[in-house]
């Protein structure tokens, strides 16, 4: 068994970018992310990625153009598949629940695809 202080791991970061692994649960894993600005656009083909946001805003763009805002304890799962970046309105942090080892592709721009959780 592994016990963490979340609160004290975030608290000790202070660059503009970390994402590190906290925990491996079965094939999944919890990350810490805490970062300010943006992350590339990308998707990933074999994982949901499922963003709880500790403290902060994080802006999450989708390729055909929508947005959603989470704010301290507000979550979102993004289907795996779906195109999209990452953005922190000020220092932010989250947690992130993704399969160990997912895979990450990158993207110059967004595609021209709807994310399936967010379809007219």
């Amino acid at each position: 068994m592994s016990m963490f202080d979340i609160f004290a791991e975030q608290t000790r970061i202070t660059g503009s970018y970390t994402n590190k692994v906290l925990a491996n649960i079965n094939q999944e894993c919890l990350r810490l992310a805490v970062f300010e600005g943006e992350y590339r656009w990308h998707h990933h083909p074999d994982s949901d990625e499922l963003f709880l946001v500790v403290t902060g805003s994080l802006q999450i763009d989708f390729a055909n153009g929508a947005q959603v805002t989470l704010t301290q304890w507000e979550c979102l799962v993004v289907p795996r598949g779906t195109t999209h970046r990452t953005r922190a309105l000020g220092r932010t942090v989250n947690l992130t629940f993704e399969r160990l080892g997912a895979q990450t592709v990158f993207s110059e721009g967004p595609p021209n695809t709807t994310p399936p959780c967010l379809e007219s």
